[in-house]
């Protein structure tokens, strides 16, 4: 099927080959300039946002904009995707930056991107498909609740100096805090807010949370200058140069190679690379490897829809997994495509992958040129964008919406999600939720396969048949769930008449489970002299039979290609 062959094609910057295939024009270049200076500068204050509430220094998010913003948009395979931190890992980087530090945060990025990596060669791209919206919905909306909840402190401006892992602490050390709430710094979160909800209604191109922070900052700056105490970058946050020379803020220098175990970890230790620490950062990469993809490629999926493009979902997996290996020996944390910056790429006129490339060159400057600037950013303002990032990212419109109108399996499955995600972990939310989806699934359509008598349905049986028989018709799949159930009726049905005939035209699948219980009930009734005629198999049941090697044996057990034949031997009888 060629409308679907981007869900298995696997091929290195395969986005950017296609594009350049399509004809690059110079008129192309400008748009992609434009537009990847636009987003750029919306991903500075946003990358160093994600990268302190990850449990990492603001430059750390700069340079995973910058190494793996570019290269995954060289070596992906979706033309409009922006990529570099976002908030859905911030549940799974911030506990494991608490515990094995920077060093331990990388290392779980570069096991994640192995990961990746090989999902793409397995051609795991298509599953995508197979995720429950209810799923997605759930962990989502979850993400959003801790991304918010993890904001609290700053917003309020409350001084907590670590803050634990589990939700019901995290919100009884906030509640035990609050009455030290910094006034001025929850003003200048609030003023924040404010910005970013009114700013959409002037209608503008330009973004509501970067005219937010820059003028936080300067009432922030101002507030500072007149003796209130406001935490920004700038007083939270201190570096060292391997030139000895020390400052506030971020260094202003470009991401420069370390191997990822040589950085400090949480008590300012060196990260002790063994197997032992490997093995127990592997469900963290694991939980970042399912999330990167998931992520990716559901960001590609909204922009193929905005564009009428379609992406390679292998080859964008393959791109993930390299930006995600390389990142790190730059300090870059993990990264994957970032919906809103995506989406506002493509609205500022985007034509090809260039555009993500040269908005991580527009981050790159940032880090050299604005570095001194950035420091004044403050932490309640960063705070509550964060707190908009998380509301937009949990779609509540969505998830009120499936609440008031779904089926029940769904806002069960919904409801599981979004709380496994917050009070346990995102990876045990998506697991449980996909498992309880297939089996409610699963349970729903073996509730479709029913068992009906059309013994003296004229449709069906035109002419009398002997009184001691009945013609069964089964309607739907004859798979483990259901098919212990029908087969128990038929057996039922046996006791009470000398045969009958089984009519399987809307039957179109036959299990293992099936299977058994069909080869039960022959060989039951092989040896009690009841006949079973069998009518109308569909291929796959066919093909399971044979493979099977199951045939009837005795003239009491048949099987017919039509029903009308079938119906013709009853009154031979």
């Amino acid at each position: 099927m060629p409308h679907r062959a981007h869900l298995s094609s696997l091929q290195i910057a395969n986005a950017i080959r296609e594009s350049i295939s399509e004809g690059y024009t110079k008129a192309k270049l400008t748009k992609d300039i434009m537009a990847g200076c636009a987003v750029g500068i919306i991903a500075i204050p946003l990358a160093m946002a994600l990268a302190i509430a990850s449990g990492v220094a603001p430059q750390y998010g700069l340079y995973t904009a910058i190494i793996a913003g570019f290269l995954i948009a060289l070596s992906g395979g979706s033309r409009f995707s922006i990529s570099g931190p976002t908030a859905a890992f911030v549940v799974i980087l911030h506990p494991l930056a608490m515990e094995h530090g920077l060093g331990g945060l990388l290392i779980a990025s570069i096991m994640a991107g192995i990961l990746l990596i090989f999902m793409a060669y397995a051609r795991l791209g298509r599953f995508i498909e197979y995720i429950p919206h209810s799923v997605t919905l759930g962990f989502t909306g979850g993400i959003g609740i801790v991304i918010a909840i993890l904001q609290i402190p700053d917003f309020l401006g409350i001084a907590i100096s670590s803050i634990p892992e589990h939700v019901s602490e995290k919100v009884g050390v906030i509640i035990a805090n609050i009455g030290s709430t910094n006034a001025s710094a929850f003003s200048v979160a609030i003023f924040t807010l404010t910005v970013m909800l009114a700013w959409p209604r002037l209608k503008t191109p330009i973004p509501a949370h970067l005219p937010a922070v820059i003028l936080a900052s300067v009432v922030t700056f101002i507030l500072n200058q007149n003796g209130f105490d406001i935490a920004t970058i700038g007083s939270r946050f201190h570096y060292t140069l391997d030139n000895g020379s020390s400052g506030y803020g971020i260094p202003p220098v470009i991401p420069y190679f370390e191997w990822p175990w040589l950085r400090e970890t949480a008590n300012g230790e060196r990260f002790i690379l063994s197997w032992a620490t490997l093995a127990s950062l592997a469900p963290a990469a694991f939980a970042i490897a399912m999330l990167a993809a998931i992520e990716s490629l559901l960001c590609a999926v909204v922009l193929d829809g905005m564009s009428g493009k379609r992406h390679s979902a292998n080859s964008e997996l393959l791109g993930q997994g390299i930006g995600n290996i390389v990142a790190p020996f730059f300090g870059g944390i993990t990264a994957t495509a970032a919906i809103a910056r995506s989406a506002a790429s493509f609205k500022a006129g985007a034509q090809s992958p260039i555009a993500a490339m040269v908005h991580a060159c527009v981050v790159l400057i940032a880090v050299i040129a604005l570095a001194s600037l950035l420091k004044f950013l403050p932490m309640p303002a960063l705070a509550a964008m964060l707190m908009v990032v998380a509301w937009n990212m949990s779609e509540a419109h969505k998830s009120l919406h499936l609440i008031r109108t779904g089926p029940p399996r769904d806002i069960a499955v919904f409801i599981t999600c979004i709380s496994l995600t917050v009070w346990f972990d995102m990876v045990i939310a998506i697991t449980t939720g996909i498992l309880l989806s297939s089996i409610l699934f699963m349970q729903e359509i073996a509730r479709m396969t029913k068992l009906t008598d059309i013994t003296n349905n004229s449709k069906f049986v035109s002419k009398p048949i002997n009184k001691n028989w009945k013609v069964l018709r089964v309607n739907g799949p004859l798979f483990f769930a259901a098919a212990d159930r029908v087969f128990g009726q038929i057996n039922e049905e046996l006791k009470h008449c000398d045969g009958i005939v089984l009519y399987l035209e809307a039957t179109p699948i036959l299990d293992a489970g099936g299977l058994t219980a069909l080869s039960r009930l022959i060989t039951e009734h092989e040896k009690t002299g009841k006949s079973i005629f069998f009518a109308e198999w569909q291929f796959q049941p066919l093909k399971t039979l044979a493979k099977a090697k199951i045939k009837p044996t005795t003239e009491s057990i048949r099987f017919f290609s039509c029903l009308e034949d079938a119906l013709k031997n009853i009154v031979k009888t």
